[in-house]
């Protein structure tokens, strides 16, 4: 019979314990999890990779809920145990479900530091912990301006990052004199506050914060000097706290954390505790790699093998912190006794530093190349003596160089070096998978092993143990799949559809040979845009394989409304249809109508039952607000009736808004029109921004407006009106046949290069066969409110269930 376990904490050292308890006895338990998150399991370390923009909320997924089901592993979802009968043995949740267990794993992770200050309370006052700090900070930077993020660690710098990204002027408030104090010796510090600045981040040093000011929400910081600090946002970053509060009513030895013995046992029999909430030998560690640590030996523990204790862990921190390499193990500050190497390089930004003392390798810090930074670890974890050879072994060969695949030391490491720091993956587990799986690429590797899971920051080291053990003509160099299902690029899938005449998502997935044969949520909507482009007439439209704003043509809010945005063509409407717009705004009891940033209308806070109606009522092309489509064509009043203007930008902007529409593209696309090189319609930050001049117009490709900013380059200089939109034709439709899916153009074109689209679009033989794939594919669309209207089966996905039914579909 199996025994019941239940782990209290959906985070990354618990669900990592599960998941080797999986591999070991996949028999032995009955597995139960509550996470007060309403989230799979994710990776929490990337949550700055969201906020920068580099990743989405599923990027960062570890285990989505398909392998909660595949693995029968009930899981509660945003539910959090509030009582531990131990007497019993059962925990029960927040919303009432009670459930025995056998053996219990405490993973409740850690709290946020929030200063005890007045004003902390207030509205905008947040801390950055988790996917829901980073939704809060993402939706303030839509309507504010200025942040201060209060700590200058590892995790401010990291929000800071983020916060300049999402275009907010961020000030970073640190009570040290110099950044990352407990990472960084002083040197290493100034020059990553250097590159900081560069970056557009302001500092606050030697500042001690008194008050939060404002009314109900944050206007500013006070500090005790009396200098105030105005602010739309506080992010607090100062420090973390072991969440042990389900413990502490229990009965169960607390210090500053849950105190458990060598194999992760509390003073309570079969339960057990690991991760930040766990104290080891008087120690409560917050990074990832004494977490997994602990978790592998508690999955031994519970399932019976033999093992050594945990013997608490030797801690570095290897990461990026706003794209520059850090690392630092061990000791950093010289102190009496110790002498150090150095080298630094202020041209190139590289700065190490290895202390010794007594013979032995005790700590080290590094910036700008940690490429060294495995072997530098090993040895200060074995302690080797190195008397009289300090400079021949720290130094060794590559030492000091910016090697950037990994260090020529990547020959030289033993096979128990650690190469993934985040998941304890060594270089002999890297060479073994390499070896007994025909890996040939760090992706594979990643997938097989871990490696580079989580921070990113070893994917070097990871390249370079790979072109040691392949040799590099073996290794598929820098080739990354469309997503984990497969090892095809874009290219090669795109061609296998056109070559072998694929016409459905499931014929490419069977005959490429998916890994998934159902496919994810990253190739899924990839092929059905491929599939779209090149077939357009035989594709039929794969509509679940859409995200939900898409398959519901509106944008859905935080709090599951949607907007709406009708087709304003070029920004310009009329008394008639302004009046239609507040009529339905009116009898919908829409809470808010905006104008939005490309010239339409937005109402707001639209329930999804009420959505076919309102388009009814409206009587309005879509304004496909929501797709991956064109969205807008700005436009200024032009020669109608500016006196600068040179040209008529607006009808020139309706016309190709009219072009266009209802244009599936590989990412949105925005246009715009200026009438003159003033440019009113900033036309040079649009994907395709047109600019009139005295006798034509200047056509502009590549710009975007958004997260990163990027000025649009000029491309072609035509005379005509029909020259505008036979090149913006063709551009579009080269755009659509080269592009990855949800790739804007501002990256395709620096991917691509510009002589490469010049080139594409040279002659008018050229441009009129793009044209004219472009034309059918246009004549096939369809206005999406007027066929979900007009088709009751599609019309019928918008009911709102009975109440019964809704309870049903919830559960």
């Amino acid at each position: 019979m199996k025994r019941k376990l239940v782990l209290v904490g959906n985070g990354m050292a618990g669900v990592w314990c599960v998941e080797h308890i999986l591999k070991l006895a996949p028999q032995q338990f009955d597995i139960t999890i509550f996470g007060a998150e309403p989230h799979p399991n994710y990776n929490r370390i990337l949550l700055s990779s969201v906020l920068a923009g580099d990743s989405s909320m599923k990027d960062i997924v570890l285990n989505d809920w398909d392998w909660y089901r595949d693995n029968n592993i009930a899981f509660h979802a945003g539910q959090a145990v509030t009582k531990l009968d131990t007497a019993n043995k059962q925990v029960v949740s927040d919303k009432g479900i009670t459930v025995a267990y056998d053996e219990l794993i405490l993973a409740t992770g850690s709290l946020p530091f929030m200063l005890p200050i007045p004003g902390a309370d207030k509205e905008g006052v947040i801390a950055f912990r988790d996917i829901k700090d980073c939704e809060t900070m993402m939706e303030t930077a839509k309507q504010y301006k200025k942040a201060v993020v209060i700590g200058g660690g590892l995790l401010g710098l990291e929000a800071a990052r983020g916060l300049l990204n999402l275009n907010m002027e961020v000030s970073v408030v640190h009570i040290n004199n110099y950044l990352m104090e407990r990472q960084l010796d002083e040197t290493a510090s100034r020059m990553l506050q250097v590159e900081l600045e560069r970056q557009g981040m302001k500092f606050l040093l030697e500042k001690q914060t008194e008050q939060i000011v404002g009314k109900k929400r944050v206007t500013g910081v006070k500090f005790k000097d009396g200098s105030l600090a105005e602010a739309d946002l506080v992010v607090m970053a100062v420090g973390i706290r072991p969440n042990v509060a389900l413990a502490k009513e229990s009965g169960i030895e607390l210090n500053r954390g849950i105190v458990v013995n060598d194999y992760l046992q509390t003073n309570v029999p079969n339960v057990y505790a690991v991760g930040e909430c766990a104290e080891h030998r008087g120690v409560a560690y917050g990074l990832v790699a004494p977490l997994y640590e602990q978790g592998d030996v508690l999955a031994k523990k519970l399932c019976g093998l033999e093992c050594e204790g945990y013997q608490g862990s030797v801690t570095s921190t290897k990461l990026k912190v706003s794209g520059v390499d850090v690392f630092s193990g061990g000791q950093y500050n010289d102190e009496p006794g110790t002498r150090a190497i150095k080298i630094q390089d202020e041209f190139e930004g590289i700065y190490k530093k290895v202390l010794v003392r007594e013979g032995k390798v005790v700590g080290a810090v590094m910036f700008g190349d940690t490429s060294d930074s495995s072997r530098i670890f090993k040895l200060i974890r074995t302690g080797e003596d190195i008397s009289g050879r300090e400079k021949e072994i720290v130094l060794g060969e590559g030492f000091g160089g910016k090697s950037g695949s990994g260090g020529a030391g990547v020959e030289s490491m033993s096979d128990d070096e650690i190469v993934c720091g985040c998941n304890g993956v060594t270089k002999g587990a890297i060479v073994k998978a390499i070896q007994e799986k025909g890996l040939t690429s760090v992706e594979e590797i990643k997938a097989c092993t871990n490696a580079s899971r989580s921070c990113g920051g070893c994917k070097p080291l990871v390249a370079g143990v790979l072109n040691c053990t392949l040799g590099e003509d073996a290794v598929t160099a820098a080739k990354e799949g469309v997503c984990g299902c497969t090892t095809l690029d874009r290219d090669e899938v795109v061609a296998a559809i056109r070559s072998m005449h694929l016409t459905t998502s499931k014929e490419v997935m069977h005959v490429l040979e998916w890994n998934n044969p159902e496919g994810c949520s990253k190739c899924r909507p990839a092929l059905n845009y491929y599939l779209g482009m090149a077939w357009p007439v035989e594709h039929a439209e794969e509509r679940e394989s859409r995200f939900v704003n898409e398959r519901n043509h509106a944008n859905i809010q935080k709090d599951g409304t949607y907007s709406v945005i009708p087709r304003i063509y070029g920004g310009v409407t009329s008394p008639q249809e302004l009046k239609k717009i507040a009529e339905v705004a009116e009898k919908y009891d829409v809470p808010m109508v905006k104008f939005t940033g490309g010239q339409r209308i937005d109402l707001l806070g639209v329930k999804k039952e009420d959505l076919p109606r309102m388009w009814e009522d409206l009587d309005m092309p879509s304004g496909y607000g929501y797709g991956k489509a064109l969205r807008t064509v700005k436009t200024c009043v032009g020669s109608t009736f500016c006196r600068f203007g040179t040209q008529d930008s607006i009808s020139m902007g309706i016309e190709l808004e009219k072009r266009f529409e209802r244009l599936n593209t590989p990412a949105k696309v925005k246009m715009a029109v200026s009438g003159c090189p003033r440019n009113c319609a900033e036309a040079t930050i649009k994907d395709f921004g047109v600019v009139a001049i005295d006798g034509g117009w200047e056509l502009y490709i590549g710009g975007n407006g958004g997260v990163r900013v990027r000025a649009s380059d000029l491309m072609w200089k035509v005379k005509t009106e029909e020259e505008v939109f036979e090149y913006s034709a063709a551009f579009m439709q080269y755009y659509r046949e080269s592009a990855k899916w949800n790739e804007r153009t501002s990256e395709w074109v620096q991917r691509v290069g510009l002589d490469i689209i010049r080139e594409a679009l040279d002659t008018e033989e050229k441009r009129k066969a793009l044209v004219a794939r472009i034309d059918e594919a246009l004549n096939l669309m369809k206005d999406p409110w007027k066929e979900i209207i007009e088709t009751p089966e599609l019309r019928s996905m918008f009911e709102a269930l009975p109440e019964k039914e809704a309870a049903a579909a919830a559960e």
